[in-house]
């Protein structure tokens, strides 16, 4: 018997694949727990609509980070860091005042987590950082660094 699945199953496969199993193993067990459903027609059509719907979502979103990439990789944020004697820095800036800066300086919302440092950030000047939208969609951010008065 041909079933799909509606979830993960560990010994069959992922949710939305089409897999033939033993019909007692359909009929006692993954059919009466809703695990999967019977691969007739009208099932079938039902996958292939969600399939489509999804991959559409999935193409605007794409769409939506690659824009956002690249309206950020034409701007940039300037953050104050505090220095001692001798120009010598108390710590480093970190992603977190990154994308603080970034939300007040132009009003966008980005994610610390996304942002990857290279090396830590202990001195002016100005620093490229990478910052990861997507899985196939990543750009760089301009960082300029400060004395604060």
């Amino acid at each position: 018997m041909e079933v799909i699945l509606l979830q993960d199953v560990k010994s069959l496969g992922k949710e939305g694949d089409i897999v033939k199993v033993n019909d007692g193993y359909a009929r006692n067990f993954i059919l009466p727990k809703k695990l999967v459903v019977e691969a007739n027609a009208k099932n079938l059509n039902d996958l292939k609509i969600k399939k489509e719907k999804e991959a559409k979502i999935a193409k605007e979103i794409y769409e939506q980070a690659k824009a956002l990439g690249e309206a950020i990789e034409k701007e940039s944020v300037t953050v104050k860091m505090k220095l001692g004697k001798d120009g010598r820095s108390f710590g480093s800036v970190s992603t977190k005042e990154i994308a603080q800066a970034a939300k007040e300086q132009l009003g966008r919302d980005i994610d610390k987590k996304k942002m990857a440092l290279d090396v830590p950030i202990k001195t002016l000047g100005v620093y490229n950082v990478t910052i990861k939208l997507h899985p196939k969609v990543t750009t760089t951010l301009k960082v300029k660094v400060e004395q604060m008065n």
